[in-house]
């Protein structure tokens, strides 16, 4: 079996690595001329045959994959969604539907799709100009507003509005930068900031089949700039009533924008009027650390992908209304407080403390960083885990104690 993954950064490098573990022969393909370099660092070239790079030319690219033999293509990171999809589609493989292709990347079009299922979204509007996006804000009636791209992800330039004048210099800054992905932002999208408690839902679909890997309950500040900053996450268990309603509200929201055979990730706010769609990725969850969620879950959404991509059944067959987790876990992202330059010791530290089971850094040694204020500028991340829950609890206050302290810089 041979496996062509389109920008197999991050979680991706996950993928191909559990490929190469089940002895699947993998292909990789970049979608852009060059990768953001937060993502880049993440690449792991031995788990491939081949690295094809980037071509714009598609029906090249999709000829050489035809000659290596390759029977499916799949998305590593967001900026591979759409080209995995167009290869598919190309060529005749399983894939999601051609009709909402748009609407798995552009969050405009998508709450258009999902909403004309009758699903829940934010009120929103498309800004190309930031005079545009106040305007709008003030004849809303919102007492808050949240201004992002159309298209990118990681927290990238989103912003919490209290004010027009607010909303104005969002999109300003929206309008003024290209996303991580190097592409340009024409439009800032202006949305209502929902109240509740914010999920996200990984799922791995197959010719319309929908199964849950993870549910995962997040908690997260606000800057001091008013960017959403993560603090952790934490596992729902399948078998609670918040787990089903976000289940079903997941499904036909991956079904209203026609994710039939691809990982998914999708975040939903549950609110006072119930679940309501953030967004979704046609891909699999990212800044993730697939063999920990295995060792306390027995199955992470990276295994179940891979599973389902060598043989269908796999996915078929999982029964994901009756997964458990062992023990406490959470799931914790480093927050820097200052600037400076990355301390080579930090993460080792964060290793000692007794509930740490898998650290992470997103740093080099030495590299300068700014304070923390959204997902892509944490230096790393850490999962703490016991049968006691106040034992994760006493390591994350004495994390955060050490992070105010300057932690993560020299």
């Amino acid at each position: 079996m041979h496996i062509a993954i389109v920008d197999g950064y991050s979680t991706g490098a996950a993928l191909a690595r559990q490929l190469y573990a089940l002895g699947v022969t993998c292909t990789h393909v970049q979608s852009q001329p060059q990768a953001n370099e937060h993502l880049r660092r993440s690449f792991d070239a031995a788990t491939y045959l081949a690295n094809l790079g980037y071509d714009p030319d598609l029906q090249m690219v999709a000829d050489r994959l035809t000659t290596l033999g390759v029977s499916r293509i799949t998305a590593g990171a967001e900026s591979g969604v759409t080209l995995a999809e167009q290869l598919s589609l190309h060529l005749g493989l399983p894939t999601n539907s051609a009709e909402h292709l748009a609407a798995r990347r552009d969050k405009r079009l998508m709450g258009q799709a999902v909403a004309a299922s009758g699903l829940a979204t934010p009120r929103t509007h498309v800004a190309r100009t930031p005079t545009a996006g106040r305007r709008w804000f003030e004849a809303s009636g919102l007492p808050e507003a949240v201004v992002k791209p159309l298209a990118s992800a990681g927290s990238d330039n989103v912003w919490f509005c209290r004010t027009a004048a607010d909303v104005e210099a969002a999109c300003a800054s929206v309008l003024a930068a290209p996303t991580i992905f190097g592409e340009p932002n024409r439009a800032a999208l202006v949305q209502e900031r929902l109240v509740g408690s914010e999920y996200y839902i990984n799922t791995v679909s197959h010719d319309g089949h929908h199964r849950v890997a993870e549910i995962w309950r997040y908690t997260k500040q606000v800057s001091p700039v008013s960017t959403p900053v993560y603090d952790y996450e934490e596992p729902v268990e399948a078998t609670t009533q918040e787990a089903r309603t976000l289940r079903r509200f997941t499904f036909a929201v991956l079904d209203a924008l026609g994710i039939k055979s691809s990982p998914a990730h999708t975040e939903v706010m549950l609110t006072a009027r119930g679940p309501v769609l953030i967004e979704t990725g046609a891909r699999l969850g990212g800044a993730t650390a697939p063999d920990v969620v295995e060792r306390y879950c027995g199955v992470s959404q990276t295994s179940l992908a891979a599973a389902a991509l060598v043989d269908p059944q796999n996915l078929l067959d999982f029964d994901d209304t009756q997964t458990t987790w062992t023990g406490a876990v959470r799931h914790v992202e480093f927050v820097n407080h200052r600037q400076g330059q990355a301390d080579a010791n930090a993460a080792q530290k964060v290793a000692e403390l007794p509930s740490a089971v898998a650290v992470g850094s997103a740093v080099d040694p030495g590299e300068l960083i700014a304070p923390t204020g959204s997902l892509l500028s944490s230096p790393g991340y850490a999962y703490l885990a016991a049968d006691d829950r106040d034992a994760v609890e006493r390591d994350y206050a004495r994390l955060r104690e050490w992070e105010r302290q300057g932690l993560h810089t020299v």
